[in-house]
């Protein structure tokens, strides 16, 4: 079955949120290991760089596969 490019950008956009969620807890609890000392909000920030970068990459490799799948 195919998936259409809505669904692979609403597959990635899901998987990428729960990543956020991961990613931002990980870093409050990971960087004072490493001497970083980050604001919640700034936390968020970088957060949402990663997601917005993770939502790109997924959704390209996505339409990638489903392109090498049809071949």
């Amino acid at each position: 079955m195919k998936q259409s490019r809505l669904m692979s950008l609403a597959e990635a956009v899901a998987n990428v949120i729960v990543g956020y969620t991961v990613a931002v807890v990980t870093q409050i609890l990971i960087f004072p290991i490493f001497g970083l000392h980050a604001t919640l909000a700034q936390n968020l920030k970088l957060g949402l760089v990663f997601t917005v970068v993770s939502i790109g990459r997924s959704y390209a490799l996505r339409r990638l596969f489903e392109r090498l799948r049809r071949v």
